[in-house]
Formats: C-alpha cells, structure tokens, sequence
C-alpha cells in the first residue's frame, strides 16, 4: 500500500502485517478465525454492551472520554471519524464538541452494535478500519476508543487512518494499556476478571459478558507495546506522535498528518 509521507506528496510502502497481538487461546483452540470470533461476540453483547461499560468504568467513562477528545485538540465545526464506533459512546461525546454545525461518523463492522445507536445525529457505516468505506481527506479528526486490540493489521489500519484525515488532521486512539508494575498488572487482572464480571452477574448481564472481559483481559495482555504502535504511526507518515497516560493504563495516541487545516487547535506537547 501506498501512502503519502509529507507534504510534498512523496510517497512511500507502508509496512507488511502487524497485529496488535499473538493468536489467543480463545479462539485459536477452537479453530475460529479471529474476526469471527471478534465479531460474534461483540454481537452477542450488543445489547448489553453499555450496561457493562458502565461497571467497567464506574460511571466515568463519559466525562473521561470527552477531556481526552478535547485534549487530543477537537474543536466545534469539525468532521469526525469514529472508527469502532460500537454503541457510539465516544462519538457522542465527540458530537457535544463539535457542535450543531460539526459532523460525526461512526464505522463499525459488527451491525448487533451499530443497531444499539440511539443518536440520531451520528451517521452510521458498516465497516472495518483497514477498509473505510470514505473517500481520501473526508475528515478533520479520527479517533477510535479501546478498538486498536481488535483490528487485524496495525500498519494497513494506520494507513487507511491517514488516508482519511485532511492534511493537518488530527489522530486520538484510546486504548488500555499493559502495567508495568507487576502490581498493577495484578489488579487490572483481578478487576478485569472477578470484580468487573460480579457486579456484571449482579445485574443480570449474560455469560458472553464474562468471556468478553476475559477476551479483554487477555488481549491487553498480549498487546503490542506502546513503542511498537507509536513507531507504526510514524511509519503510516503521521507527524507529532505522542502517548499520554492516565491511572498507569490508559493510553491516549494521538498525532497529526502533515499539512493544515482550520477546524483543530495543536493540543500541548506529551510526554512519550
């Protein structure tokens, strides 16, 4: 695949394959295809989904996805591309900021999600991140919310990210992240794994929510670490690449492709 690299139009060939992790137990022993599986269970938890994000979040998602969107530089009058968009949680966070005169899409490719929308103002197309189903600079600003461990090919997605967004348009992806401490490690699994599926079993929420978050837990588990997707960025000819952390787990990557356009602020520096 061809991407352009800078400004002047120079081109180059983006990367081979990389998957944002190894083969899982989940799927691999039962001889599923990892997209398949992916999807089948996210459109068995479809309905249930926002319940569960909720216990997952203790109520904070919301506030929390909205400073990092505000943080990564969205301003009102944009056009948003929600890549992942499952039940629009974030891209109705980013349709608060970018106002009546903004645009927000969302793509997802499981339609049990996409049918659980209910913001009229959010458009909705099927489909995956390595193949956006939109034409090339149709965006000011992409972001995807903890959807980066369930794509195929880091590079190819990268590239189509890149494709999308005007020249100077902005990149967020917000994903959890591998502690570092084995401390912490231990408490992401413990929460992921017992208390998250309790207070799940409490309110009635399926047996598919419980492999869901142990798919969860094992794919951040075995994900890629921030260096590799900060260098695969880069590779895809995004400038400013940059990661910020809060709580010692949640990644926000953010970054710009080169040019400018009107409808974005620079936000400040972060440290890597």
């Amino acid at each position: 695949m061809l991407t352009p690299s800078s400004e002047s139009g120079e081109c180059f060939r983006a990367p081979g394959v990389l998957p944002p992790h190894p083969p899982l137990l989940s799927y691999s022993r039962a001889g599923i295809q990892r997209e398949v599986y992916v999807q089948g269970l996210f459109e068995e938890v479809a309905p249930e989904y926002e319940r569960m994000e909720r216990f997952m979040a203790l109520g904070r998602g919301s506030r929390y996805r909205n400073q990092a969107l505000q943080r990564a530089g969205l301003l009102p009058e944009a056009t948003v591309l929600d890549v992942g968009t499952g039940t629009g949680l974030l891209a109705r966070e980013a349709l608060a900021l970018v106002g009546p005169e903004g645009r927000v899409l969302g793509v997802d490719p499981s339609p049990g999600m996409l049918s659980q929308v209910r913001e009229p103002r959010l458009r909705l197309l099927r489909g995956s991140a390595e193949a956006l189903p939109l034409p090339d600079a149709c965006c000011d600003f992409l972001c995807m919310g903890y959807a980066l461990r369930h794509i195929q090919n880091l590079h190819v997605a990268f590239a189509e990210f890149y494709r999308v967004l005007h020249p100077g348009g902005r990149l967020l992806l917000l994903e959890v992240t591998r502690p570092t401490s084995v401390w912490g490690r231990a408490l992401l699994r413990a929460y992921l794994r017992v208390f998250v599926p309790l207070l799940g079993r409490f309110a009635g929420c399926s047996h598919a929510s419980n492999e869901l978050w142990h798919y969860y837990h094992q794919t951040i588990e075995a994900c890629v670490p921030p260096p590799v997707i900060l260098e695969a960025l880069r590779a895809a000819g995004f400038l400013e690449v940059q990661r910020r952390v809060e709580l010692r787990c949640l990644s926000e990557y953010t970054a710009r492709r080169p040019g400018k356009t009107g409808h974005l602020e620079s936000p400040p520096a972060q440290e890597e």
